[in-house]
C-alpha cells in the first residue's frame, strides 16, 4: 500500500492544539512547536510572535534528519529524542509517533527532567491522533473519496486554462 497522504481535519487539529497548550502549561515551556519530517509547520503554541516560524521547522527537521545520518553510522535507527541546552534557553526535540517532531523551548523556570515526564504523556496522546489521522487517510484512499479541493482537474483542464 502507498503511503496516503495526511490531511489536517479541524477536529484533529483542535485536539492536538488542546495536548500541547496543556503540554505548555504543564512543562511550564515558553513556547511548543509541532513540525513534519519534511519542515512544515503544523501548529505552534505560546510566544510563537517572536520566532521565525518557517527557518525553525524546517532547520528542526534538517537537525533531525542530520542526526538521524549520524544515528545510522552507529548503527542505531534513529535517536529520538535530543536536546540543545543554551545560556538562556533549552530546547526538547523528539519524534512523536514516528511522523512528526516536537519541539518544546523552555528555560530555568521549568527542567529537563519535568519536560521528558510531561513530553512522554503529551507523546502518547499525539501518536494516538496520528494514527487516527492516517486511518482516516487509508480509509479515503481506498473508496477513492479525496479531500483534496483539485483532485477532479485534469491536465487538459488545466492546459486549456493557460492556452
Amino acid at each position: 500500500m502507498s503511503n496516503p497522504q495526511m490531511v489536517m481535519y479541524d477536529e484533529e487539529f483542535k485536539q492536538i492544539n488542546a495536548v500541547i497548550e496543556k503540554l505548555l502549561r504543564e512543562a511550564n515551556s515558553k513556547v511548543i512547536f509541532l513540525v513534519d519530517k519534511n519542515g512544515q509547520l503544523i501548529t505552534g503554541v505560546g510566544e510563537t510572535e517572536r520566532f521565525d516560524t518557517t527557518s525553525l521547522a524546517s532547520l528542526t527537521a534538517g537537525n533531525i534528519a542530520a542526526t538521524g545520518g549520524l544515528a545510522k553510522l552507529i548503527g542505531e535507527k534513529e535517536f529520538s529524542i535530543l536536546f540543545h541546552e543554551g545560556e538562556k534557553d533549552n530546547l526538547h526535540i523528539s519524534i512523536v509517533g514516528g511522523r512528526v517532531i516536537l519541539v518544546v523551548l523552555f528555560d530555568s523556570r521549568s527542567s529537563l527532567g519535568l519536560v521528558r515526564l510531561r513530553v512522554k504523556k503529551a507523546s502518547e496522546e499525539l501518536t494516538t491522533i496520528f494514527s487516527r489521522l492516517m486511518q482516516k487517510a487509508e480509509e479515503k484512499e481506498k473508496s477513492g473519496d479525496t479531500d483534496f479541493p483539485f483532485a477532479e482537474i485534469t491536465d487538459d483542464d488545466i492546459d486549456n486554462l493557460f492556452s
